[in-house]
């Protein structure tokens, strides 16, 4: 009964969201910070699927305004806890194919959010330069997601190197977020489903020269995010346990 509630109740919000958003837009289309708004507008369904966000932003990312965001992609839950961590004037890039979703594809583009084809990789690289660009020329940043794919509980997948390149080319930094596991954590039967932490790293300066070197970048990042959602989770699942033990 809780689970059926709960979506009726979601999908309600959901909709209001949608043409609330889509309200905004017409007045001030691919506003640099349209999509901040919308995204903490759909990050308060959070509260409603019983989740607790916890974003931890570092005075050093707090100070950045131009910048290219690069965050773990584990599934369409991700729309709900990791856009409470949207930062202001920060556009997301996503996959061209989003256009087509009734309602939130229409909203998703007029945000100003950036969509791109990867089956084409020659506009997809078309994409990058432009994206630099932007960033360079509204002062705004990117939230990427460069596993390029879900990862479904599968651990954090490789990445691509779209989001590094991007950060190079706009001659910005590159600041990695890591969100705490979500996969299997909510069940709509039930009220409590836990938390999620958001936690900002430090930026990482790119200079044109780390073309050269933007696989070893690659590689650093990757095992900095993976070590620090692990011990998010390890964390997690430590107040977990002290909170059953209390109960006793």
């Amino acid at each position: 009964m809780l689970a059926l509630g709960r979506i009726f109740v979601i999908f309600c919000y959901f909709l209001v969201v949608c043409v609330a958003g889509m309200l905004l837009c017409l007045f001030r289309p691919f506003h640099p910070n349209n999509v901040h708004i919308i995204s903490r507008w759909m990050g308060k369904t959070s509260t409603l699927l019983g989740v607790e966000i916890e974003v931890r932003t570092p005075e050093s990312v707090k100070s950045l305004r131009s910048c290219v965001y690069v965050a773990n992609h584990q599934n369409s839950l991700d729309l709900f806890t990791s856009s409470m961590g949207v930062r202001p004037y920060t556009v997301t890039i996503g996959k061209k194919s989003l256009c087509w979703i009734p309602l939130f594809g229409q909203l998703y583009w007029m945000a100003g959010n950036i969509l791109i084809d990867r089956k084409n990789k020659g506009k997809a690289f078309n994409t990058i330069s432009k994206t630099a660009a932007k960033l360079k020329q509204k002062n705004m940043a990117a939230w990427i997601f460069p596993e390029g794919t879900r990862s479904y509980g599968r651990g954090l997948l490789p990445f691509k190197s779209g989001a590094f390149h991007t950060a190079i080319a706009a001659e910005v930094p590159l600041v990695p977020v890591c969100v705490s596991n979500t996969e299997n954590l909510i069940k709509l039967n039930r009220w409590d489903n836990g938390k999620v932490i958001i936690t900002y790293l430090d930026p990482i300066a790119l200079v044109q020269s780390d073309k050269v070197a933007a696989r070893d970048v690659m590689a650093q990042v990757h095992s900095q995010m993976k070590q620090t959602i692990e011990q998010l989770n390890q964390e997690l699942e430590s107040e977990k346990t002290q909170a059953q033990e209390d109960l006793k």
